[in-house]
């Protein structure tokens, strides 16, 4: 008798799920029974960068293999007014002045300008213990207090939001260099925890507004 009760309840089931198939679209089935998840929205448009790739040395582009990318860190340059190709020149120089070992994946500049120094595919000396999984974003500034320009401000989201879609990453995955060592960078993100929150809205909020769906057949991704 249990037996049969038991087969009866799995084929009203099958029969109530059938009919749930038939009578809702399968939206319905992944809102309402969270079977499925539906594809992340992604960017795919990357911002305009200049490709400016720095000589391999060992003080600034060692061109070590990175590991899978899992994170993308925020940094900022700590050197009020100096632009994007400052601090990219400052980098190539190392190569020569041996002062010290630290680049950056991208610079963002004070209009708004972006240079590329390092592939993603090779590790850049920039977030200590993180620096064989994360891309590094250094940001460029005027005020003393590190607060952005719009143009570099706005720059940097379009940037993170397309890093985000290119490694395939969450908004937690955006931290910033005070989040591994402590380090007071950048400076108006540590300081002022609101605005790093503000941030990674207007990230999320960008990626919803200009992303799309990528596609369901893991084939065409390739």
């Amino acid at each position: 008798m249990a037996k049969l009760i038991f087969a009866g309840g799995t084929t009203v089931l099958l029969v109530l799920f059938l009919f749930l198939l038939i009578r809702f679209p399968g939206k319905w089935i992944v809102e309402k029974l969270g079977l499925f998840e539906e594809p992340a929205t992604l960017l795919v448009e990357a911002p305009d960068y200049d490709v400016q790739l720095l000589t391999p040395n060992e003080y600034s582009r060692p061109q070590i293999a990175s590991e899978p990318i899992t994170g993308i860190v925020i940094h900022y340059t700590a050197n009020p007014g100096t632009t994007a190709q400052n601090n990219r020149d400052y980098f190539e120089g190392l190569k020569d002045s041996h002062l010290t070992k630290t680049s950056s994946h991208f610079i963002i500049g004070l209009e708004g300008e972006i240079i590329q120094c390092i592939p993603t595919k090779e590790v850049a000396y920039a977030s200590n213990e993180r620096n064989s999984d994360t891309v590094s974003i250094e940001t460029c500034y005027i005020n003393e207090d590190g607060s952005y320009e719009q143009a570099t401000y706005d720059s940097l989201v379009h940037l993170t939001a397309w890093l985000m879609g290119k490694f395939n990453l969450k908004i937690d995955s955006v931290i910033r260099h005070y989040d591994v060592t402590g380090k007071l960078c950048p400076l108006y993100f540590v300081e002022h925890e609101d605005a790093w929150e503000q941030f990674k809205q207007d990230v999320s909020d960008y990626i919803e507004v200009n992303g799309e769906k990528p596609p369901k057949n893991t084939e065409d991704q390739k």
